[in-house]
């Protein structure tokens, strides 16, 4: 049998708790799908039904199983669940971070600058990857990340921070810019400087530059949009990168801002167990107001916890 993780038995016993859904919801900052979604999982594991809903009813009802399990769990779970939480607060003194190389680069010295401010003696430890940033928070390795990948990982619950473009960087001394839809074009036989395998930025572009059939070999492949720029200065290629990258008019550096390409979503995720901790708190917050708008497009429709998929 699969196992059981306490978000489920959590959000579960919320659902129990509240008799809906949507106050489970409120209690745990997700969204009512992501509660309904939890608690259907739990069944599929356990291979039974724990809730009955009828159509267009706001409220639940427990079955008979549902009911011996929720008996089982109160109020030994809200115990357990708070000493938990005055553990970790008692003792946390890091906040293990995980990011993109390029988002700590360019954007986040300003967001820890203001976290600071609120926790001066917490040390911010920084994992600078795009990939296996779930495995490492469901393993304990890290305790938040912000990704341009949405997980749909329960274990993991994300809240969408905003959206950014990408753009085609390339020595100056190449000439005048492509028009946007004619890059794919203009990239063949010209040199491709990208990211590791793997990586989301990675992968956006290789699809782009691959319409039509074009066989996309990179000829440079490093770990973060400063490394892949420092490249194109140094007249090695030309890359796609976030727009966010270009600091204004640059010497050696001409950029199309790609329009027609989708936009990148960043998204901030935590452990379940740690959404409600003071600091992580802080942290999206603190990000909400340090890229949300300077850098970031706000989400469209005004839920965070709802991506756009």
């Amino acid at each position: 049998m699969a196992k059981i993780s306490l978000t489920l038995i959590q959000t579960f016993y919320q659902v129990a708790r509240h008799g809906s859904f949507s106050g489970a919801a409120r209690e745990l900052n997700l969204s009512y799908q992501s509660a309904a979604n939890h608690v259907r999982r739990l069944e599929q594991i356990l291979n039974g039904r724990l809730i009955e809903t009828e159509q267009g009813a706001k409220r639940i009802a427990l079955t008979p199983r549902g009911r011996a399990l929720y008996n089982l769990l109160h109020p030994e779970l809200d115990i357990m669940l708070e000493r938990l939480t005055k553990l970790i607060e008692n003792q946390r003194s890091a906040l293990r971070v995980g990011m993109p190389q390029a988002i700590f680069f360019y954007l986040f010295p300003k967001v820890l600058t203001r976290f600071r401010e609120e926790f001066p003696e917490m040390e911010f430890a920084v994992y600078e990857r795009d990939t296996v940033l779930a495995e490492l928070v469901k393993n304990g390795s890290l305790d938040v990340c912000i990704s341009e990948r949405y997980f749909g990982d329960p274990v993991v619950p994300q809240r969408l921070l905003g959206s950014y473009r990408l753009s085609l960087v390339y020595p100056r001394a190449w000439g005048a810019a492509p028009a946007p839809a004619e890059v794919p074009a203009w990239a063949r036989g010209r040199a491709f400087i990208t990211y590791e395998p793997g990586q989301t930025l990675r992968n956006l572009a290789v699809d782009f530059l691959g319409r039509d059939g074009a066989q996309v070999q990179p000829a440079i492949s490093t770990s973060g949009s400063s490394s892949v720029k420092r490249c194109v200065e140094e007249g090695l290629g030309f890359s796609i990168i976030p727009s966010w990258c270009m600091q204004g008019e640059e010497a050696a550096i001409a950029s199309v801002r790609l329009t027609n390409l989708p936009e990148v979503r960043v998204y901030f995720g935590s452990a379940g167990f740690l959404q409600k901790h003071p600091s992580v708190q802080r942290l999206f917050a603190d990000c909400q107001a340090e890229l949300v708008g300077p850098v970031l497009e706000p989400p469209r429709g005004g839920d965070l916890a709802h991506p756009a998929l």
